[in-house]
Formats: structure tokens, sequence, C-alpha cells
């Protein structure tokens, strides 16, 4: 490719993105990377100063942005990037024009602009183009075809830069004096860690409620069992809140035939799942493949700047990685079926092209991520890359080929059971074309959890079931449930929960999810995200100071205003001026009125063992710990054991331990035990009661136990008095059959019934899940 006004400079970010494109370009072409940006903020921080006119006063410089002359940034050269921008300089100079090839998006455009001011090149010979992926053709064609840079893309980041410097810049030092030096408040991570506090608040004050669910498993002419749920008593919806009105229709069942009432078959088709987005992506390597979104993001970069693939050279995979548009380019759409007809064959190709609408508000600037080319199908291209590359680029190129490939083929049946009064019911379905599925398998949580009206299991296989049909009654089953409070956010669906509240873009959700744990803030616990004591701390403090700053729909907003930016609708003063007003007046107040907790302290439940007084968390030097109110009067400390639990892990109870001091309970590697609340001073420690009656001695209570080689089981608390044991976990209820006087049931666990709890004394069950 021959550039006829002599050589030109192609400027990107990366090494590796620079040795992909060189491979398409001749001769006249020097390709470089900035290695990321060039220039930012000044990065030193300090403390306001003073008011002027009502507004905190910085020393410009510092901040960096000049708040009273319309919100003016102040950059600077990246310390170490001199020598990036001395060498590009020199390039530029020897060339005839100048194309920056950055990223592109709102970062991206903010590098090429800011480049563009360094290289010392006249504006009409400096150009810009965006590579969606980095294939021959698409490289030569924005080569071809160079465009100016966008001011409005590069208003929107600066605008996103400044917010977030002010942001940053007034609460971090005000956290400082009001809680621990070192501590940082972001504009949208804040907003994040409230989602996940106020979650496990949630979890903490929800009251469960019992329920019971009765099915029947049936039998017709000899076939095998089949389960249906009672979904109707008399005609209303069944509503069973205890365990005597599900023995009383348990055995008003018992003495009911049961006949097929009503039998509808119909067929089902389920369609495939759209292309990845960058949030679905991040979700799916969470669930899939155990990848933080931080790596996903990370090995994704790789996949689109090039990978060495021997003698083919570095080859883009896949196309470009921040996205929120599923829409597919036409060609690509074309390979695809393709692709389907001559592996899969013509019954795996729809008649019409799957596409996928954008969700509301999305940005829609490039297409799904895909791979840019079906000729380096995973196993082709597997020995060159590490296996984290190969999971992810495997579950890219399936994702893409399933959202081309025809619908999966459900024949289901749906059969009403009469017994008497009551009306149950049991759906089951048949794969008669497995279709997208044979590329991609789905889960229910993928899919939305919605495949049919009824929400029970749909996939057993059912006998030939007619209306007239008079059932064997099996056995009845009934189940005790409670209801669930929301589950805690894992990196997977905190991600989905600010997407769909339109909080962050693509290219922030990795950046929101890796900050707040660096900055231990929360921590990840059994794969969710539990918010630490400090966590707790910071985000109370600033929802009582700043409600605004850190509530969804503000920050949703916000979001909003930064795209109007980018379409021209909105400037990025006006936007500035309208945030900085109430922000400032509510950061004025803060400095006055926002808790001292180095003062203060926040309140605990555990009592000090010298004084008596409800002891505090306090910050010091060196962190959170545990102090009494008392001081000076009392100078007991404590360090804090746990960061992760809500009353610093220790509940008091009215155990005394032999030291004359109150017991709590506290979490251990092998769950709660009772510890001397002068831990250190004092180590006394003993098991927690399961709270159920020993059924052999009748005085004790089981407790919590190990053998030597660390197996748990159960035993008496009277032992060696006592020797009753057992292995499964003891629950404290009376036996629901009416002819058994046992107080105690065992949890046991097998693949047919699921959950159950077994009488030791009668051997009855009692199932509480799948």
């Amino acid at each position: 490719m021959k550039d006829s006004d002599g050589n030109t400079l192609v400027v990107v970010e990366s090494p590796a993105k620079a040795k992909t494109i060189k491979k398409y370009l001749g001769p006249n072409f020097e390709v470089k990377a900035s290695v990321g940006h060039v220039k930012d903020l000044p990065q030193t921080a300090q403390k306001a100063k003073g008011e002027s006119n009502g507004r905190i006063k910085w020393s410009g410089p510092v901040l960096g942005v000049d708040v009273d002359s319309g919100f003016t940034p102040h950059y600077e050269i990246i310390p170490g990037k001199e020598k990036v921008i001395s060498e590009l300089r020199s390039l530029a100079r020897k060339s005839s024009r100048v194309l920056l090839a950055t990223d592109p998006d709102r970062e991206g455009e903010a590098i090429a602009w800011h480049l563009s001011e360094e290289l010392g090149k006249p504006a009409g010979s400096v150009f810009r183009v965006r590579f969606n992926e980095l294939t021959e053709r698409t490289i030569r064609e924005a080569v071809a075809h160079p465009s100016k840079l966008d001011v409005n893309r590069y208003n929107a980041q600066q605008t996103r830069r400044i917010l977030d410097r002010i942001v940053g810049y007034q609460i971090s030092p005000l956290l400082w004096d009001k809680v621990q030096y070192g501590l940082s408040a972001g504009r949208v991570q804040s907003v994040a860690l409230r989602l996940i506090v106020d979650r496990r608040l949630d979890i903490e004050t929800y009251v469960p409620s019992e329920y019971w669910n009765v099915s029947s498993s049936l039998v017709k002419n000899g076939s095998a069992p089949f389960e249906a749920k009672l979904v109707e008593i008399n005609g209303a919806k069944s509503e069973i809140q205890d365990v005597g009105k599900a023995s009383e229709i348990t055995q008003y069942a018992n003495s009911q035939t049961f006949k097929v009432s009503q039998v509808k078959r119909k067929e089902r088709a389920r369609r495939a799942l759209p292309p990845f987005i960058t949030s679905t992506l991040q979700q799916e390597a969470s669930r899939k493949l155990r990848m933080s979104p931080n790596r996903t993001m990370r090995i994704a970069q790789q996949l689109y700047e090039g990978i060495e693939l021997g003698k083919e050279g570095s080859i883009g995979l896949i196309t470009y990685m921040r996205t929120d548009a599923p829409r597919i380019a036409p060609e690509a759409m074309a390979a695809a079926r393709d692709f389907l007809n001559k592996n899969f064959g013509p019954e795996y190709v729809p008649q019409e092209p799957n596409f996928y609408k954008s969700k509301k508000g999305a940005q829609d600037a490039h297409e799904a991520i895909r791979p840019t080319s079906l000729d380096f199908p995973p196993e082709r291209v597997a020995t060159f890359l590490d296996k984290q590359q190969r999971d992810l680029y495997s579950l890219i190129w399936n994702r893409f080929l399933a959202s081309q490939a025809a619908p999966a083929i459900f024949f289901m049946t749906t059969a009403n059971i009469e017994a008497g009064v009551l009306l149950f019911r049991v759906t089951g379905s048949i794969m008669k074309f497995d279709g997208f599925t044979r590329i991609y398998a789905i889960s229910l949580e993928e899919d939305g959890g919605v495949q049919t009206d009824d929400k029970e299991n749909t996939s057993m296989v059912l006998p030939d079931l007619n209306e007239g049909d008079v059932l064997e009654l099996d056995r009845l089953v009934p189940r005790q449930r409670f209801t669930q409070p929301p589950p805690a956010f894992n990196e997977a669906s905190l991600i989905k929960e600010l997407e769909e509240r339109g909080i962050g873009r693509p290219s922030t959700y990795a950046e929101i999810v890796t900050t707040i744990q660096k900055r231990k803030y929360v921590e990840i616990v059994d794969k969710k995200f539990e918010p630490t004591v400090l966590g707790r701390i910071i985000a109370s403090l600033l929802v009582d100071s700043f409600p605004d700053l850190v509530s969804p729909q503000f920050t949703a907003e916000m979001e909003s205003s930064l795209d109007l930016i980018e379409e021209g609708a909105e400037t990025m003063a006006q936007i500035l001026e309208q945030f900085y007003a109430p922000f400032n007046s509510a950061f004025v107040e803060a400095k006055k009125n926002m808790k001292n907790i180095k003062r203060e302290g926040v309140p605990t439940k555990e009592n000090c063992p010298e004084c008596g007084n409800r002891l505090l968390i306090r910050a010091g030097r060196y962190g959170l710990f545990l102090g009494c109110p008392a001081y000076p009067d009392c100078t007991y400390t404590k360090k804090l054991i746990s960061v992760t639990a809500t009353d610093t892990a220790a509940v008091p109870t009215d155990k005394v331990c032999s030291c004359g001091a109150p017991m709590v309970i506290r979490q251990g590697r092998s769950g709660q035990f009772l510890a001397c609340s002068r831990y250190p001073e004092c180590k006394g420690a003993s098991p927690v009661s399961t709270g159920a009656q020993c059924p052999k001695c009748g005085e004790g209570t089981l407790v919590h136990k190990r053998t030597k080689k660390g197996r748990v089981f159960y035993g008496c608390d009277k032992y060696p008095s006592c020797d009753f044991s057992m292995w499964n976990k003891p629950v404290p209820m009376k036996c629901p059959n009416p002819g058994c006087d046992s107080t105690v049931m065992e949890e046991k666990v097998s693949k047919k019934e699921g959950r159950y709890l077994h009488c030791p004394k009668c051997d009855s069950k009692t199932v509480l899940g799948e």
C-alpha cells in the first residue's frame, strides 16, 4: 500500500497492536505505540484549603482543574512518558502525515487528542482512524478513509475525568480526616459499594417465611414414577404455610383417586442468545471460566490486538471488546451462516438471519464481540494460545456461531391431574431438535430462568398421558420451603446490576469491580462480595453526607449526560456546573457535620470485658480496632479480628467462660464457635449448640464437633457421661409423623430426594428441596 505524499506515521496504544497493523501496511508506513495515555491531570493530591465565594479553594496545579474558569483542565505529560513523546515527535517531523489509530472509544479519543497536541504537526496533517477489528480489510479501508478527531467524544471523556477528579480529590481527604489516612472515594465505585452494602443489609435483616409444597409421585401402567406438583385447592392457588396443613392435605390426598383431567401438547422454540457485548462476556467468563472481569478484559485485549500464529504472523482474533451493541456486520453474519451450513448441516441455519436489539441507552458505537475470521477456529489456533486465551476465545467463538444458529425445539406436555378437590400439574419436555444448543449449552441463569409457565423441572420424560387416565399413587412428598432473601452479589451479578441500572459503561465495569476490592472495601468470600467493616463505614458516611453522589439513579443520569456530550447535545461546562454547585454545597456541609469515626467510633454489640461498656470500632494509625468508649478512664483495646463481619464477628451470648467473662459467637474456618470475649488474653472456646436435644439422655444438647482427622460430626455436650453422636446435621424439629414423638430430625442429601429431613426414630422423610 503506497502513500503518494511520503511516509505516514501511525500511532496506536500498544506494541502488540502496532505489530499486527504493521504487517498489513507497506514500507511507507511507520507504526509506533504510545503505550497508553501520554497526558493526564497532575497526580499529586492535596487537601482543600479555605473557601472562596462559597467554593472550596484549591491550588490549581494540584487539582488540575480551574473550577472558576469554566472547569478548564490542566494536563501534564505523565512521568516516564517524555521519552515516548520525544521519539514520536521525531518520527512525526519526518512524516508527511500522522494517523492516530488508538482504540475507538472515549479513552482512545483522549489519547489521540493529547498526541495531536504534543506531536507538533499542523492540524491538516493529523488524522484519526478507527478499527473495530484488526483485519487486513478493515485496516486498509480505515487508512484509506481517515477522519477528523472527534471533539465531542473527547469532551465526554474529559468531563468524566474531571468529575472523577473533583470527587476523588475532595472526598478522599475528607475521609482522611474523619476515618483513616489513605482512604479514597470514587464517583462510580462508591455507588457500586453502596449496592453491595445495601444488598448485604437486606440479607441480614431478611425474615424468612415458611411454606410447604406437596408433590405426588405417580405411575401409569408400571411406568417410571413422575412427579406432579399441587397447584390448586378447591380452585384457589395452593398456599400451605405450616406442617399441620401439609399433613392434612397429604392424608386427604392419600384417600383420593388421581385422574388426568387435561393434557396440552405443543412445540416450543428456544431462541439462541445474542453474541457477546462487554458486560455479558464478563458475566459468562466469570460463571463458566471463573475469570475476574479485569482478567477477562486483559485477555480479550490480547486477542483483539493480535496473537502470533506462526507463519500467519500476528493476527487479531476478535473484534473490539468494549461494546454495548449485539449487532453483527452483514459479512460476518453471512460467514457464520455459511460455516453452519458446511459444518453442521442446513437444518442448523435459520431461514432468516438472527438479529438482536440493543438495550435502551446503549451507545451502539461498535458491533458485538465476535471472531474476526472463521478461518481460525479454536482448534486451529490452540497451540498458539495459553489456556486462558484458549478458553476465552472458544467461549466467544461458540457464542457467536450459536447466535446465528436455528432455535432448539422442544416437544412439551402439560397435564392437569385431579385428586378430589386437589389439582396437581406436571410439565415434561423432550428435545426434538438441539439447534444452537449443540454449539453453546445454556443454563437457566443465562436464559433468565424462564422456559415455561411452570417453574418446576420440565426436563422429565412423561409416559403417554391422556384425559381420563387413572394413575397409581406411588407416594406423596411434602417439601418444607422458606422464602429466600435476595442473593449476595458476585462479580457477574454486580456487573449485570450496574448495566441494568445504567451505571458505568463497557470500558469501566472491570475497573469498578477491581477498584472496590483493591481499596479493601469489599472482599470475595465463597465467590460472593462481602463488604468489610471499613466498606460499611464508608458507605454509611457517604450516604449520609452525599446522598445524590451515591444514588444509583443520579449516577445513571450522569452517564446519560456524558452520552449527550458525545452526541453534541450538551456541553462539558454545562454538565460540570450542574454537578458542581450542589456537590460543593454538600461538601462544605460534610466538612462540618460528617461523623468523625476517629473520635466517635461505631457502636458494636460486644461489651468491654473490663468495664462493661459497649465497645466501639475506632480508626487509628494502623487501621480499625475495637476500643472502649470510656477512654481514657478505661484503656481496653482489641484487634478487629474479622474485616467482613457485621458486628466484628462477635455475637453476645448468655454463656460464661471458665474465666468468668461472657462468651461470644465467632466465625472460624470450621464454622461458628463460642469464644471468650477476652481473647487473646483468654483463649477459652467451645462448640456452638445446634439447639437440638440429645435423643439418648434427654438432658444434653447436640453440638458441632470434629474427629481427629477433621471430619464433622455432632455429639452430646454431656460426653463422656453420654456418648450419643451422629454424622448428619441435627435439626431441632418435631417429627411430622403424628405417631412419632421424636424432637430431633437429621438433615440428609441424596441424588434422588435432594435435601431432606430424616427421623432417626421412625425413619420418616420430609423433603426440603431438589
